[in-house]
């Protein structure tokens, strides 16, 4: 493959990760150039696995195309795809755990299969497969000080953006047919997930605004032990790290602060909000 060849690869990665990854890419650009470019092609890749699982096709298609994806990524020197080719070349140049790939697939497959989680124990094991195993992808491309603690920190920061992912999306979730919030829990509050006639989540007595409340209070004990990372980091990758994390840890207050403002619609935070949460964490890291 040429440079130049190589060079589209990225490009193709990078337009992938601009255009979809509406709050990654806040963090991601604050990285050097090559780190930002073997990231952006890592997210391409969790991006395209992502898809075949939320996509139109039949369940049995679904999994098919998960098969082949595996086979392709043990095949990675065969490669002509531009995603999968920016990927070799990603892990050739930093030390990219790729089996977390393979984790990754096995989550989406969860969701294909239509898994429910009956214990919080259980849903862990679910965002680590969809969501810890980015946080260690992430890892090996940035800069960071040898630590034996570092993969679990990493581990940890991505089953706190998760948690927050799941209780953002309970509406939308629940009308595709998926229910992430353990069964335990919802039998612990007296809930029963219901959308009313207008697509909205239905919480006669206030048990589903509670639950939200105690989930989100628990999230944020993950954002504190994963965060833990930030002083192994670089000043440019902790920058980065601060910035993903601080946008998804602000939406996490906002739904702990009002739950009733996730049943009728996606919450998200603005651009600008967005934007100023990762300049802030630019100006913190002096990077």
């Amino acid at each position: 493959m040429t440079a130049a060849e190589l060079a589209e690869a990225y490009q193709a990665c990078a337009r992938i990760t601009r255009d979809e990854a509406r709050n990654f890419y806040y963090g991601i650009r604050l990285l050097a150039p090559p780190r930002r470019a073997a990231l952006c092609a890592l997210y391409a890749l969790a991006r395209r696995i992502d898809d075949i699982g939320d996509g139109d096709l039949p369940a049995p298609e679904k999994l098919r195309a998960l098969d082949e994806l595996r086979a392709d990524l043990r095949d990675l020197d065969r490669a002509t795809d531009p995603v999968l080719v920016a990927v070799r070349d990603a892990s050739r140049r930093y030390p990219v755990p790729l089996i977390a790939f393979d984790e990754l697939v096995d989550g989406v497959e969860m969701d294909v299969r239509g898994r429910r989680y009956d214990t919080f124990e259980e849903l862990v094991v679910y965002c680590r497969c969809v969501a810890g195993t980015v946080g260690r992808l992430c890892l090996g491309v940035f800069a960071s000080r040898p630590d034996a603690r570092a993969a679990d920190y990493a581990d940890r920061l991505g089953i706190a953006l998760q948690q927050t992912n799941i209780l953002r999306d309970i509406r939308e979730d629940l009308g595709n047919g998926r229910v992430y919030l353990p069964r335990r829990d919802l039998d612990a509050f007296g809930v029963e997930l219901v959308l009313d006639e207008h697509g909205a989540l239905v919480d006669k007595d206030g048990g589903l605004a509670a639950l939200i409340v105690a989930s989100a209070h628990r999230a944020q004990r993950w954002y504190e032990e994963g965060l833990r990372l930030l002083p192994l980091l670089d000043r440019r990758s902790a920058a980065c790290t601060a910035a993903m994390a601080g946008i998804y840890r602000r939406l996490l207050e906002h739904i702990e602060h009002r739950p009733q403002a996730v049943f009728d619609r996606r919450l998200s935070l603005s651009g600008w909000q967005k934007a100023r949460v990762a300049t802030s964490a630019l100006i913190r890291r002096g990077a």
